[in-house]
């Protein structure tokens, strides 16, 4: 049993630590970004809704190579707009994201990427592309330069 539940439990870690971290609260992201000298990079998708996000995360966020880059470059902070009940979010988050798209996205775009210095200013704004992870990541990178 012991060896089981050993097991388990490294299975476990090895997930979370191949898991993209992302953020969901703007004031957490900016202290990551100041303390780690990293830009923030804000996506506003509808993860059950909007095919282009779900592209985007397929095709650029979920990679290995982004994950990588992202761990060590970036602070990632999503912010989600479900429309299907069992994948509502809690109010509080709902909030949260709703003043977030109320200062960044008044266009309301979805998937919609804005690339942020550690206070919170505009440095470059972005959709989905299809396109190669690396070439998403010199995009990004160009913002923040």
């Amino acid at each position: 049993m012991k060896k089981i539940v050993l097991l388990f439990a490294a299975i476990l870690f090895s997930i979370t630590l191949s898991a993209q971290e992302w953020q969901t609260d703007f004031e957490t992201a900016k202290e990551l970004s100041s303390e780690e000298n990293r830009p923030i990079i804000l996506v506003f998708q509808g993860s059950d809704w909007c095919a282009p996000c779900i592209k985007l995360d397929r095709e650029i966020w979920s990679t290995d190579e982004f994950k990588a880059y992202a761990k060590d470059n970036l602070v990632m902070l999503q912010a989600d707009f479900p429309r299907k009940k069992k994948n509502a979010l809690p109010d509080e988050q709902q909030q949260k994201n709703n003043q977030l798209a109320e200062k960044y996205n008044k266009q309301g775009y979805f998937p919609f990427v804005v690339v942020l210095d550690k206070e919170g200013k505009v440095l470059g704004e972005a959709g989905y592309e299809k396109t190669s992870p690396e070439a998403y990541i010199e995009k990004l990178e160009s913002f923040a330069k």
